[in-house]
């Protein structure tokens, strides 16, 4: 009896065995006490159950209701719901203080925000507000980040006046492009709530990390063009958003369009701005900097807008925000009509946007503060908020990375900073919104440059670069499809190439050859192991991916390819032919009957070529279907090994005696 360690090619086992040496030195009749296992069967019922459970519930959300009374089940409900029912409990002075503190910073950061931003989707600037003021509340009671501050943002902004725009005209039609806008936010609601219910979240996990950071890179770009508008004074602007459009536009007007006063206002405050980032960043207990920055920039440069009277010499201003919160908006919401699926188009593509933006930030500072975020949980509450938003004069609010950034650094405990916040938003719009009427729109096109500027992540592109050629393509063809063609179309190119990289990678699975690194029994890859040798007379092939109908052909057509290339080589070298081909299965963690049908047709095709198919450590759920098709009884139950090395050993026994 000995005992001989083996890998399958993910880890190693030990495996006992029983051997008789003949004459000649080599071993005989290997056989291990270890057989490739069969699992139980399972029921059709119970096999879907546990499939739905695992992807629709994969984190058990129903385990705290076990064996609880129905008080404490109802109690643990409304928790879910509403956490601020089960953080309430434990809140304190001492959260309250720093809440408080991020709460009056975030707001001086976001008053000035809301007003550019507004304008950005087409809306007059106290929609922006109103947009700040009611679903903070909403997500401060159903939301589950501590850290996120929620209001209007710059590429959900661009995108819903870019789509918008396309339906209705913003200037000739303001109402009804103010209705189609809060429709849209209703159906961004219902999109963003049916998805937490459902617990579908994983959906926008198809808009990939690169699609992202090139989405939001263009977006960025495009965003920063479109302030030259007001950057530079010019009266009669290009409605598209495409870079060349907006560079025809900005040199078209170079003579007769530009204000040197705009422009004079525009540079020394975004100068100002950009110097208190940097501040800011060298810094970081000087957080507060860049983020009082912006609303001390609207003061001064209302000051000197009102003192000079500048408005009289070309320069743009806000004019009149009129006084007062939310009015609703019910009766302007279009249930039904052309104009109803309109807003529901749109909706849905501002829903995904806001969605991916809100949870990535919110996962973001999870991370950092080590606590856990629920998605599903969190697209309820954003849902809610924005039903309830496009009811009370509000369009589509998501999570702000910039306020939730400074949000964090300045030492907020809960949700509660987004009820200062909002609080601090109320008494702006009650009291002080006729003060905004000479800000000149050069400063809210400098603020909204310095706040997407920090979108554009070049480290993140050169990383994805370094990393995944692919990914960089499709980070790329984001960023050129946003700021050469419109918003919606770079969107539809990120989610392309996302869907066609997961297409590629379905269809085209990684195929390997392996060898054996010498004095071992272990058996790699030989492209990532040149020092691994081949074994005489067997092939050994490693498939890295679940073979389903989409590959299965191609799987099969790979493996004939290995075997092709091989012989070719072997005769070439006047060296014996292969006799047996071993798939390592290890990796292939499901098949499919095309899948297994694919290797009957494999094995009929061996089996012209006088080659032995052997299978190596198949899964369970492998092995269960291929049990169920009865191919172990087509190539034979002694052909089905636990290892790689077992196998090996069985057919080439010189092979043993080397290790």
């Amino acid at each position: 009896m000995m005992v001989h360690s083996v890998s399958d090619g993910v880890g190693d086992m030990h495996l006992k065995t029983d051997s008789v040496s003949s004459t000649d030195g080599q071993t005989e009749n290997y056989k291990s006490v270890y057989k490739v296992g069969l699992p139980p069967r399972r029921n059709f019922i119970r096999e879907f159950a546990d499939a739905v459970k695992e992807t629709l519930f994969a984190d058990d959300p129903l385990r705290p209701y076990k064996d609880q009374p129905k008080s404490r089940k109802l109690v643990l409900g409304l928790q879910f719901l509403f956490p601020v029912l089960d953080w309430g409990r434990y809140y304190n002075l001492s959260k309250f203080k720093g809440d408080v503190i991020a709460g009056l910073t975030i707001a001086s950061l976001c008053i000035p925000q809301d007003i550019g931003y507004a304008k950005l989707a087409n809306m007059d600037p106290k929609y922006g507000l109103y947009s700040s003021f009611v679903p903070p509340l909403i997500y401060a009671v159903m939301g589950s980040s501590r850290d996120i501050a929620i209001g209007p943002v710059a590429v959900v902004s661009l995108l819903l006046g870019n789509l918008l725009q396309n339906e209705v005209d913003p200037l000739n039609d303001k109402e009804e492009y103010r209705r189609l806008a809060f429709t849209a936010t209703f159906f961004a609601g219902i999109t963003q709530a049916t998805l937490g219910f459902l617990r579908l979240g994983f959906l926008i996990e198809f808009l990939s990390h690169a699609a992202i950071v090139g989405f939001m890179g263009g977006a960025a770009i495009t965003i920063a063009l479109q302030q030259l508008k007001g950057f530079l004074g010019i009266k009669n602007f290009t409605k598209n958003t495409d870079i060349i459009s907006v560079m025809k536009s900005v040199w078209g007007s170079v003579h007769h369009g530009w204000n040197w006063q705009t422009i004079l206002i525009g540079t020394i405050f975004l100068a100002f701005l950009l110097f208190a980032k940097y501040i800011g960043k060298k810094r970081r207990s000087l957080f507060w900097v860049p983020a009082i920055a912006p609303l001390i920039s609207v003061v001064l440069s209302t000051l000197l807008v009102d003192l000079t009277r500048a408005d009289k010499y070309g320069v743009q201003i806000v004019k009149k925000i009129d006084r007062g919160i939310n009015p609703s908006s019910v009766g302007q919401i279009h249930f039904s009509g052309s104009y109803a699926f309109k807003g529901f188009r749109i909706g849905v593509v501002a829903a995904m946007i806001a969605l991916t933006e809100a949870i990535a930030i919110g996962r973001t500072f999870a991370a950092m503060k080590d606590y856990q975020l629920d998605g599903n949980k969190e697209m309820v509450a954003l849902g809610t908020m924005n039903i309830v938003g496009s009811m009370t004069s509000c369009y589509v609010a998501t999570g702000s990375f910039s306020r939730s950034a400074v949000n964090f650094m300045a030492g907020c405990k809960t949700t509660v900073s987004n009820m200062v916040m909002s609080l601090v938003v109320m008494l702006t719009l009650l009291l002080i919104t006729p003060l905004f009427k000479y800000t000149p729109n050069a400063i809210l096109s400098s603020i909204i440059i310095s706040a997407v500027i920090s979108l554009i992540d070049y480290e993140a592109a050169y990383l994805i670069w370094k990393v995944d050629k692919f990914d960089f393509i499709a980070c790329m063809g984001a960023f050129f499809g946003v700021v050469f063609v419109s918003v919606e179309v770079g969107l539809l190119v990120a989610v392309s190439i996302s869907l066609a990289k997961i297409l590629l990678q379905v269809t085209r699975p990684r195929t390997a050859l392996l060898g054996n690194l010498p004095g071992t029994t272990i058996y790699r890859n030989m492209e990532q192991y040149p020092e691994a040798t081949k074994v005489p007379g067997i092939l050994i092939v490693r498939v890295d991916s679940a073979i389903y109908f989409t590959n299965s052909n191609y799987v099969k057509e790979r493996i004939l390819r290995w075997l092709r290339d091989e012989e070719e080589q072997l005769k070439a070298n006047n060296l014996p032919q292969i006799d047996f081909l071993i798939v390592e299965m290890s990796p292939v963690t499901d098949i499919d009957t095309s899948g297994v049908h694919a290797f009957e047709e494999l094995y009929r095709s061996l089996r012209k070529h006088e080659v032995q198919l052997v299978l190596a450590n198949p899964g369970p759920v492998v092995i269960e279907k291929l049990y169920s098709a009865k191919f172990p009884e087509l190539i034979g139950h002694d052909k089905v090994f636990l290892t790689v090395a077992e196998a090996v050993m069985t057919y080439a026994p010189k092979a043993r005696e080397d290790v």
